[in-house]
């Protein structure tokens, strides 16, 4: 089997479930974006939601796709930074538990924070405040840092820092390595849409993105934007909510179905899709058992709040794969 190797924001999900959208209008948060914020206007957004059911978890966006993969059996890694403090020990006991191999450099600064607001609609909208998470440089990649590893999983957050992205895609090619990535968020890849076609032409093999994230590549829509995308690399994966996901590969394109789920939240649900595409796709799984997988743990997370399904929920995930994995 494939290990997969992560790199991304460490961050610490503050999990919020609030009972109407004032505090995203108050602190002008787009819903279902992912902002940018400083430490006061963290604080500030934990201080108004204090009163609202909260939960910690590691997360971030590749660090939730390589906890699940590795719950689900992989064998991984993770490369990232947090603080000297113990919102950074939580995020590193917490990669470990689930057999993650952690690659991470401690930092002066706190370690990040991504408060996740969720509506009752289900929808989250993310402030996030990058803290020690941001201090991951291209400097910080070593070759051996990568030995062993057969695909290179990155979230589209990184395109901030290029140099940092463009050398880990370098290693992992001179390794070779598939390089995978997920588009992260529409406002991200607006405001980054040349260095994502650089990265994405040069180096990227396997994409993950949704509809609005194709359409902010593209300017098309999500079955249109299947070709233009496909241009750039083998596999692209384009998903369309409770739609399902389209997948194309050379001439191949297959339409995945959602399953039928109490959606609770939305939040992991990308990040685990790619858990389970991948996980079968490290076994040379076929394209469509690729897609079923990834349908499923996202089916799976959006019944529950937050990005983490606890271990009971795994091992009964774990008794079916063989449903999603074998190869044809």
């Amino acid at each position: 089997m494939k290990r997969i190797l992560g790199i991304g924001n460490a961050l610490v999900d503050v999990m919020t479930l609030v009972d109407n959208d004032t505090i995203l209008e108050k602190f002008s948060l787009p819903k279902g974006s992912m902002q940018l914020v400083d430490k006061t206007k963290s604080d500030d957004i934990i201080k108004d939601t204090s009163k609202f059911k909260i939960s910690l978890t590691s997360g971030g966006s590749s660090a939730n796709t390589i906890y699940g993969l590795a719950m689900l059996g992989a064998d991984t890694g993770f490369i990232g930074t947090i603080g000297r403090d113990e919102t950074g020990d939580l995020f590193n006991n917490d990669m470990k538990h689930a057999g993650v191999k952690t690659f991470l450099l401690r930092r002066e600064s706190v370690t990040g924070t991504a408060v996740a607001i969720i509506t009752p609609d289900s929808e989250r909208t993310f402030a996030t405040h990058l803290g020690a998470a941001v201090e991951l440089n291209a400097e910080d990649l070593t070759s051996v840092m990568f030995d062993d590893y057969d695909i290179l999983y990155l979230e589209g957050y990184l395109i901030y820092n290029l140099p940092l992205v463009e050398k880990a895609c370098r290693i992992a090619r001179e390794k070779e390595m598939k390089v995978a990535l997920d588009l992260a968020s529409y406002n991200i890849v607006e405001a980054n849409l040349d260095a994502f076609r650089v990265i994405i032409e040069k180096y990227v093999d396997i994409i993950f993105a949704n509809e609005q994230e194709a359409e902010a590549f593209t300017g098309l829509k999500a079955e249109e934007s299947l070709k233009i995308i496909s241009e750039y690399c083998e596999i692209v994966i384009i998903k369309i909510g409770s739609g399902g996901s389209w997948i194309k590969r050379g001439e191949e394109i297959i339409k995945i179905g959602s399953f039928p789920v109490n959606c609770i939240d939305t939040t992991g649900a990308g990040d685990l899709y790619a858990s389970g595409f991948l996980y079968s796709y490290a076994q040379d799984s076929s394209l469509d058992k690729c897609g079923l997988l990834g349908a499923f743990l996202a089916g799976k997370v959006i019944e529950i709040p937050g990005a983490r399904l606890n271990d009971e929920k795994w091992a009964e995930i774990k008794a079916d794969l063989s449903v999603y994995t074998n190869p044809e």
